[in-house]
This record gives C-alpha cells, structure tokens and sequence, in this order.
C-alpha cells in the first residue's frame, strides 16, 4: 500500500490537547516501549479533543467500552458539558479518532450525539441503511490504516426506512441501486411471523441481518481492513441502535 503524504491524513503537525486523558496501556500491549499512564477518563472529555498518544494507547477493546459508557451517559442525560471551541482548536492541527461509525442517514441516530463523543473523536459515515461501497470501504481503509482508528462500527437502528424500502421493493431512481445492497439481508433473514415493512418486530429483524452481513461485507471486501483485524490492530463490529429507547446494542 503506498504511503500517504501528512498533508492528506492530516496529522501534518500533532495537536495540543488543553487537558489529558485516556487510559492505561493495554497489558497485553507488544509496544517496544514501557506503557504511559494517563488518566482514566471518558471518551470525549469536553475540553480537547484526543491526541495521538492517548489514541495510540487504548485497544479496540477499550474504543469499545467507551462508546457504551458514552451511550449510557446519553441515556441517563448526563452527558459531558462540551466546549466545542476549545475541541475544534485543539483537532485543527491534525485528527487521531478512536473510530469509524458506519451508520444510516437516519436523523434521530446522530453517532456523536448517542455515544457522547466529541470533535475528533470519532470518523462519522453515514448512507441510508448503512451499507457498505468502494467509496465507503476506502473510506474506513483511510481512517484505519492511514489515520490509525481503532474500531469499525456498524451501527443499524430501530424502524429503519431503508429497509422497510427494500423491503417493499421500492423503486426510486438511484435510491433503487442503493436498496438493493440491503435486499440480502431481506432474504435471509429467519422469521416466524408477518414478513412486511408494516411489522416493526420484522423490519428491526432485517436491520440486525443487513449489520451482520454488513460487518462480513467489510471483512470479504477489504483485505485491508481484515487484515488488521486479523492482527488485532483493529476491531470490525456492528450494533443496533433502538430509536425507542436510546439504548445501542452491541450485536457482532
């Protein structure tokens, strides 16, 4: 793979973080270097945004548990007091976000808002039904192996309109080409009950399917990004995302 230049993942120059945070080296970390302590403190502390070495030290695992302890702050209305202006100064210099969210359009499932993430935390994709492309995929290949993020989130959510589309088999100019990637997931879901869009529990159910086969998309698609998940650099997983009740699910 050929190198980019700094200028294009822009990390041309480190940022300068106005407070520090991040978490304990990873014990089973193979760094060559003796682990640094930092703070333990969340994802996304209000006042800067993460630097390199504090994103160098978390492992996917960690990215992981962070954006459930930033869902539960969302869900309890106790989320981090932000000063956007202090994260937008210290992130103008260069960007190491933990991870990428694949998600859906959909506008009540903003990722930074339900995971409680700030500036600089987190790569944000999103496409109606969260599917994946040659532009999405080199886009997550960026962010991973160029970037250094740590995590690729699939995140469906709950009444999803693309697939209550695929599933009606809506035709719409290039919204139909679009479709057709979660028609799969229509297919093969298992169901016992009414198979329409007019189902809740049914459509939710193709939602969880099309993340699945998302996720394994990624992997067949992107020798890249399999290949550090195969080494353990990064993680590729899904989540659903309950519109209802705020609560994302972890799934693969």
């Amino acid at each position: 793979m050929k190198s980019i230049s700094p200028e294009l993942s822009g990390n041309s120059q480190p940022s300068r973080a106005l407070c520090r945070r991040a978490f304990l080296s990873s014990a089973a970390s193979t760094c060559a270097i003796a682990p640094t302590v930092f703070s333990s403190l969340q994802l996304g502390s209000g006042t800067a945004a993460l630097t390199k070495e504090e994103r160098d030290h978390m492992t996917p695992s960690q990215v992981i548990e962070e954006l459930k302890k930033g869902n539960e702050r969302f869900r309890a209305g106790k989320m981090t007091s932000r000063n956007y202006l202090a994260e937008q100064r210290s992130s103008a210099a260069g960007q190491y976000p933990a991870a990428v969210i694949l998600g859906c359009i959909d506008s009540r499932a903003p990722a930074e808002i339900i995971f409680d993430a700030g500036i600089g935390d987190v790569f944000n994709a999103r496409i109606a039904g969260n599917v994946e492309n040659e532009d999405l995929l080199g886009s997550m290949e960026f962010a991973c192996a160029v970037a250094g993020a740590k995590l690729v989130l699939v995140l469906g959510h709950s009444a999803c309109g693309a697939v209550k589309g695929a599933i009606d088999d809506v035709v719409l100019g290039n919204l139909t080409g679009l479709l057709a990637r979660i028609k799969p997931a229509v297919s093969t879901t298992k169901f016992e009950g009414q198979k329409s869009s007019k189902n809740p529990a049914y459509v939710d159910s193709v939602a969880r399917t099309n993340v699945a086969l998302t996720v394994e998309n990624i992997q067949r698609r992107s020798p890249t990004l399999a290949d550090l998940a195969k080494k353990g650099t990064i993680q590729i997983v899904g989540a659903m995302y309950d519109l209802s009740t705020g609560v994302v699910e972890f799934t693969a």
